[in-house]
């Protein structure tokens, strides 16, 4: 779904409608659902890396939140930064580091073999 289609003309007014009249403590749970409903409508195949960093964050800051001890707080900050940017790094960096492997090993006289996998890159992964 892209910002100047139909889909999306209809689809914003109806989530701000209904953020506007669903509870309160609900809100929260709509723009979530709402969220993956958008990013889930360019590839549905994608929505499972969203929803596996989101889970990650929440279930780690609910860990942050209920621990007082400075060292478990910065390992559990560790655990959702290497999730995340090692689901951003396999999907944008992992050919570039196969073909960069086989050059280096080319170059010496070895013949590698090695998988290259074809990507596609999901919308927006750098930024959520």
């Amino acid at each position: 779904m892209v910002f100047n289609s139909f889909e999306f003309a209809v689809f914003l007014p109806l989530v701000f409608v209904l953020y506007w009249t669903v509870l309160r403590k609900r809100q929260n749970t709509l723009l979530l659902v709402a969220s993956y409903i958008f990013y889930g409508w360019w590839d549905w195949r994608f929505l499972s890396l969203i929803v596996v960093s989101t889970f990650t964050d929440f279930l780690v800051a609910g860990a942050i939140a209920r621990t007082e001890v400075e060292k478990r707080r910065r390992m559990l900050m560790l655990v959702s930064i290497v999730v995340n940017l090692g689901i951003l790094a396999f999907f944008k960096y992992f050919n570039f580091f196969i073909d960069s492997t086989a050059g280096m090993l080319d170059s010496v006289g070895l013949e590698p073999n090695l998988p290259t996998l074809r990507i596609l890159l999901p919308v927006g992964i750098s930024f959520y």
